[in-house]
Order: C-alpha cells, then structure tokens, then sequence
C-alpha cells in the first residue's frame, strides 16, 4: 500500500457553474487532494526534492480554481487530478471539489464531487543474461514484469557481445514495454527486488551478471511526457541507452515505432540503430518470453 500526502480545505474564488449568475459573479470552492506517493526515498534522505512539494501542489489548485471558468465541477475535479498526476512521484490521485454555495435549490451542506486517477504511464525496461541457464532467467523476469507493468509487447531475443567490463560470456537480451501505475522510482526499487530474487550483485561495473534490468525510459517523448531526471539512484532516459544496439535493436522489435529523447532531441529509434554498429547482436534462442502463465 503506497505512502499518502494529504492536502485538505484548499479554498479559493471561481466562476464555474452552468448558471450564468455563476459564472458572473462568482463563488467559493474546497478542494481536498490526496496523493498516492513513494515516500520511503524522503523517509531515508530527508530531502524535498525526493517528495512531493505540496506547497506547489495547492498552488496548482488554486490556479486552476481562479482559472478559466467550467461549466461543470466534474470537469474541474479532473482537471486537478490530471496537473497532479504530471507530478513524477504520484502514483494515484484523488481529487474532491466542494462547492457549498451551489444552486441546489433546498437546505443542504455541501455539494462534492470525488474523482479518482491512477498513473498509467508509457515504459520501456531492458532486460539482459549472461551467467546461468539465461533463457529461464528471462522468462521468469518476464513474468515478475508482470506485477510492476501491464505489458504491451516483448521482443525476441537476442544474443550480443558483450560491452565494456572484464572478460566475460556473451548475453542473452530482450526489451519489454509497457504501461505502470508506479513513480520512477517505485519501479525502479520493483527491477532491483526482481534482479535480487535472481542472485544479481553488483560488485564489478558492466561485470557478468544472472539478471539486469534497466529502465530505459519512462513517459512518452512524442507528447512531451517523458520523465528526464538525473539523481544519485536514477537517471532518465538512460543514459546510454542510444549507444547500445543491445537495447535498441530488440526495443525496435518490440516497437517499431519507438522513439527516445537523445541529448534533448526526440529520434526515432530505427534512425538511431542505422547510425550504430549492430554487428555485434545476432538472433537469439527461438524462445517466446510471452510464453508464460498469465
């Protein structure tokens, strides 16, 4: 169950209403928010930028209270649970707007509206073996992918040399992309509880390892919603991803239409494979990772 921050009795002035006495004159709205969010990393690092600023997030609120007028507060509830949701660290969100003025027309209280929303955001998580029974490895790490992400394609897999680090075998790869509800973050702790379940240490950089799974990308860069951070535990898009053909090359499978943000810039990820050398990834095993029991 996700951590929550809780933001209760935001008031400000609008003009949102279907009456045009409403829209003209104007009335006082309530709005209560609560967040969905991971908040053991501020836990540990007593740091703000590892949290949610909800001093921003009221500003948020008023604004779009103040802002342009709605005709109805469904509308304006989900416009608020949407601007939160932009919010990298929520998870889930839910939005109720009180209008106790409204127009009801007999003795009552409060009018609320409550909308609820949970993240669903694009992901792309590259997966890689090489010590072990490697095509077993996959597989499973492909079922666990399950728990984090609605998956939406694998690829084949395929067998590359290996890049950088000490002697060491050839890998097997393969890229999964998806839909999560999870923040960066969350995800990221789910890949490394999955590596660890599988024996993953991480004493030699770019050493053999049984399992690697690295999240490559997180939002859509089309529609300007990629997540670009670069902090102590993660850094987004992945750093090298556009270098390495042994990510692109199966992603391209998996999505033909993919696309990454390199140096600021959004590229096809097809252009990006024909400008590297791919001599070094070869067809893998005949293996279906999707061949499992979901």
């Amino acid at each position: 169950m996700s951590d929550q921050i809780v933001l209760k009795g935001i008031s400000a002035r609008g003009h949102h209403g279907v009456l045009d006495f409403e829209k003209r004159d104007g009335q006082v709205f309530v709005v209560d928010v609560t967040m969905d969010v991971d908040l053991a990393p501020a836990g540990s690092s007593d740091d703000l930028a590892d949290t949610v600023n909800y001093a921003e997030v009221a500003a948020d609120v008023v604004a779009l209270v103040e802002g342009e007028p709605l005709e109805l507060i469904e509308a304006l509830a989900a416009r608020i649970a949407d601007r939160v949701l932009a919010r990298p660290l929520v998870e889930a969100v839910e939005v109720t707007v009180h209008k106790p003025e409204a127009p009801v027309g007999v003795p009552f209280t409060d009018v609320q509206v409550v909308v609820s929303r949970e993240r669903c955001t694009p992901v792309v998580v590259a997966l890689g073996s090489n010590v072990g029974d490697s095509v077993d490895t996959l597989q499973d790490a492909a079922v666990a992918l399950h728990g984090l992400l609605d998956v939406t394609a694998v690829s084949r897999l395929v067998e590359t040399d290996p890049v950088g680090g000490p002697e060491q075998p050839a890998y097997l790869n393969a890229v999964v992309t998806g839909t999560t509800h999870l923040a960066p973050s969350s995800l990221l702790a789910g890949l490394h509880d999955i590596e660890r379940e599988h024996g993953r240490t991480r004493e030699v950089r770019w050493g053999p390892r049984t399992l690697d799974l690295d999240l490559v990308q997180y939002g859509d860069p089309v529609f300007d919603t990629d997540v670009v951070m670069d902090s102590a535990t993660l850094t987004l898009p992945h750093p090298r991803a556009h270098e390495r053909a042994f990510v692109l090359v199966p992603w391209l499978q998996a999505d033909p239409e993919a696309v990454l943000r390199v140096d600021g810039q959004v590229r096809r990820v097809g252009d990006v494979v024909a400008g590297l050398d791919t001599s070094g990834v070869r067809p893998g095993p005949d293996v279906d990772l999707l061949e499992g029991p979901w």
